[in-house]
């Protein structure tokens, strides 16, 4: 690796490689010239999971317990450390219970408490010392178990993507709040805009706060909620750029009464069916002008990726379509089926690595890997402990908010939209690409929505405005190493069982 990189470095310095226009004029590994790049990024894969916070999977990183029975994680020897649980937090925590390790045995859990209300209480004026006693799940016998948490002897494949690629250990969630919240800050930084405007316990002051289902979604089975504004798919398309959200359960299982039936199931580690599609998860959905109601397939494998029936949504299965026909978008979200997306209570750790592993190990075999990022991210912390108070850059002042005291999450601005207190809880990002710095722990303050301005940096989209948080976002570029213009040649197959090297 760094004989190519001296190389590379040579050809700059006599003028043979540019660094301005190399990422503009590279053309894709497979199939005619992509879109014009900022970046030597071409084709960004974003896999979006389920409620973690960065303490629950990453507190005690990189040290792993290894007891006899469990897969063995030893650190590579210039490992950084992260800002995570210290021995005065795990022994001697401000919490009335000290944060516990988790092992193998224990990877379906309870759900937690990820109420926009009851984190911003949990969270205590920054002291972060009552989450036992107001997110511990309704469903957990022992109220403790929210301050617990995993190390590598079960989350080893996030581990080792950590060690060979970059991990940001100051990543927050925009806003607090459950699902809905975090998938629509994703692709537009923006949760205003919501019809109806107060719904009880799902929107208020015409902000999402909780978890209504899309109200273009066929699949929906409760209280709906439309968007107005525009999503990074409605700049994506303004510039003809490729892209697709992939959700597992999105093609119907069958039709009803004219209406989508989503109904394919997997069964959990834990002998449990779980159904694959969660229609509040697919944001895209929200918005009119990006969704497909009735779920309708790609006219062709050589249309995904471009507006047609289906309008930028479908079936995870139609990413490997694409990708094995050498059409891999653009940009491309990817969901898992709701058993391999790391929720607790139907989701666990062990599942969502098979996702991870499997989704890894096929893409680092294309063509396409030689410009690709991958970005895994979380849309909330599941009320999980974590220790750290992210910046509070949009106060609110509502009856739902209680972060510095009832009714306030600071003081709200004048001509700002209510109910949208953030940053709220910390959570993994990682960046995994040939470009990705490897073992690197990136401290700059990022937010979900630092994914989207990502995006539209990176393809000359410009902002969505209207107070969308794309404005504030922190940049994903030091996870990048961009300088040479070509990219690292070694690749890392993980065990999608055990998270261990070799496939």
């Amino acid at each position: 690796m760094h004989r190519l990189r001296s190389i590379a470095f040579t050809a700059l310095s006599l003028g043979i490689l540019l660094l301005g226009s190399v990422a503009a004029t590279t053309a894709s590994a497979a199939g005619p010239a992509s879109p014009a790049t900022t970046t030597p990024i071409k084709h960004l894969v974003v896999i979006f999971q389920e409620n973690v916070s960065f303490d629950h999977y990453f507190g005690t990183y990189p040290n792993a317990q290894n007891p006899v029975g469990e897969p063995a994680f030893h650190a590579l020897s210039n490992t950084p450390t992260v800002n995570g649980l210290s021995e005065a937090l795990l022994t001697n925590n401000p919490n009335s219970a000290n944060p516990k390790r988790l092992d193998r045995s224990q990877a379906v859990t309870c759900d937690q408490d990820h109420s926009y209300l009851d984190e911003q209480k949990a969270f205590d004026h920054g002291l972060m010392d009552k989450f036992v006693e107001t997110v511990s799940g309704s469903s957990c016998t022992d109220k403790s178990i929210v301050m617990d948490y995993y190390d590598g002897n079960t989350v080893m494949a996030l581990w080792n993507y950590a060690q060979h690629f970059a991990l940001n250990d100051n990543s927050f969630g925009t806003e607090f709040g459950p699902s809905s919240v975090g998938a629509l800050n994703l692709i537009s930084g923006q949760t205003h805009g919501a019809t109806p405007t107060d719904l009880t316990g799902d929107t208020a002051n015409g902000t999402v706060i909780g978890d209504p289902q899309p109200a273009y979604d066929g699949c929906d089975t409760r209280e709906t909620v439309a968007m107005s504004g525009k999503n990074v798919g409605d700049l994506l398309n303004s510039k003809s750029v490729t892209w697709g959200w992939f959700q597992g359960g999105f093609k119907p299982s069958s039709t009803a009464n004219g209406k989508p039936v989503c109904g394919t199931a997997h069964t959990n580690v834990a002998g449990a069916k779980v159904t694959d599609y969660i229609p509040h998860h697919e944001p895209f959905q929200y918005y009119q002008s990006t969704a497909n109601p009735n779920h309708l397939p790609p006219t062709s494998v050589a249309m995904i990726g471009k507006t047609d029936q289906a309008n930028h949504q479908y079936d995870l299965s139609n990413f490997w379509a694409a990708v094995n026909a050498g059409n891999m978008p653009a940009v491309s979200f990817l969901k898992a089926a709701a058993y391999q997306d790391g929720h607790a209570g139907y989701s666990d750790p062990l599942d969502e690595q098979h996702f991870l592993v499997d989704t890894l190990n096929q893409l680092q075999k294309r063509p396409e890997w030689r410009n690709t990022a991958v970005v895994i991210s979380y849309d909330d912390s599941d009320g999980w402990y974590d220790h750290v108070l992210g910046p509070i850059v949009s106060q609110s002042t509502s009856q739902f908010d209680a972060l510095t005291g009832p009714g306030q999450c600071g003081t709200l601005k004048t001509g700002a939209y209510n109910d949208r207190c953030g940053y709220g809880p910390r959570l993994p990002l990682m960046v995994i690409s040939p470009f990705a710095r490897a073992n690197f722990i990136d401290h700059s303050t990022t937010d979900q929505s630092s994914i989207l301005r990502f995006v539209e940096d990176n393809w000359s989209l410009g902002r969505i405005g209207n107070q969308s948080f794309d404005a504030l976002a922190g940049s994903l570029n030091t996870m990048f190493d961009f300088r040479f213009g070509v990219g690292r040649t070694d690749r890392l197959f993980l065990n999608p069982t055990t998270g261990q090297l070799g496939s």
